[in-house]
């Protein structure tokens, strides 16, 4: 009998399939193509067919973009569970939370987030990790946690879904921004400052998102932000870097070997910034590069002439 199901065959889906046999479960999953699913573990089943992959927890790890549609694909082939949110981003057709639109065309199922420092190749060889688990229900998070978690694959649980999943999509942007900038040789200093005053930038989505200021240092917000600006593991990270090196948009993203989450969320978080008044300069900054032809080298120098000596917190 199935009890998790996964959606989505590439390396996050397939080692969440393999997280979730770890932790003693029956886990099914699903991709487009069942042939490229990108699956190290031989004794996890594999179909094409989404009436095939019913379960009482399912977790979306498609891309941002996907969610939405493959969400409502799950639920005509007769789904029904615990959906949760594997993705970083957000809805591009409202510019929502993907949480907020899962649980606005589905109220009666509940809705959980999974995010934090994540790299699938490493969770999936056990090398020790840890996430958060995010539901407005406790026991639907601890539900979540009990499916996937294992002695090298630790989960918290908390009730901030806004602040968790807003965190998981800004890290993308941020990640980029470092690339960029490492890969103009920029430096050591300079990342820092990046990384830090991206948090700041992160703290005020999150307040005005309605979320909480303590998962901005948890794993999901601090913990992600070290894992993906500065390895080059992150397909964000790496296609900044290819920027920066002066690459053009569509060359770095063709060298990518999956989808760049963060190039599709700049304009979405920057345009949701907005309409809550924000300030979000390093987001403005990569939406620039990234969709308005922005020069990187007069880009960067716009971030540094902002104001000096105004408060580290603002």
């Amino acid at each position: 009998m199935t009890d998790v199901a996964i959606l989505g065959g590439g390396a996050w889906g397939s080692a969440l399939a393999v997280l979730a046999k770890r932790a003693g479960r029956t886990p099914v999953l699903w991709a487009r193509d069942p042939a490229r699913a990108k699956l190290t573990d031989p004794g996890i089943l594999v179909t094409g067919d989404l009436a095939g992959v019913l379960a009482p927890v399912v977790l979306l790890a498609v891309p941002a973009a996907a969610v939405r549609a493959v969400a409502a694909d799950w639920r005509r082939a007769g789904g029904r569970g615990i959906r949760v949110v594997c993705a970083k981003g957000f809805d591009p057709g409202t510019g929502r939370l993907l949480s907020d639109v899962l649980e606005a065309d589905a109220p009666d199922d509940p809705v959980a987030v999974l995010s934090g420092p994540t790299f699938a190749a490493e969770a999936a060889r056990g090398v020790p990790t840890a996430a958060t688990v995010a539901s407005a229900d406790g026991q639907v998070a601890a539900r979540v946690a009990a499916a996937l978690g294992s002695p090298t694959f630790r989960l918290y649980t908390s009730a901030d879904v806004v602040g968790v999943e807003a965190a998981g999509a800004f890290k993308n942007v941020l990640a980029i921004a470092c690339g960029i900038a490492d890969g103009m040789g920029t430096g050591d200093n300079a990342r820092a400052a990046l990384i830090t005053r991206g948090l700041a930038e992160l703290a005020r989505l999150v307040a005005a998102l309605g979320g909480r200021p303590e998962t901005v240092m948890g794993l999901a917000g601090l913990g992600d932000v070290v894992l993906t600006c500065t390895s080059g593991q992150s397909r964000n990270y790496s296609f900044g870097r290819r920027l920066g090196e002066g690459a053009s948009r569509e060359a770095a993203l063709a060298a990518s070997p999956g989808v760049v989450e963060g190039a599709a969320t700049a304009a979405s978080l920057l345009a949701r910034g907005r309409a809550l008044g924000l300030d979000l300069p390093v987001t403005e900054a990569v939406d620039a590069v990234l969709n308005r032809g922005a020069d990187l080298a007069a880009t960067a120098a716009g971030l540094l002439a902002r104001p000096t000596g105004v408060p580290e917190t603002g």
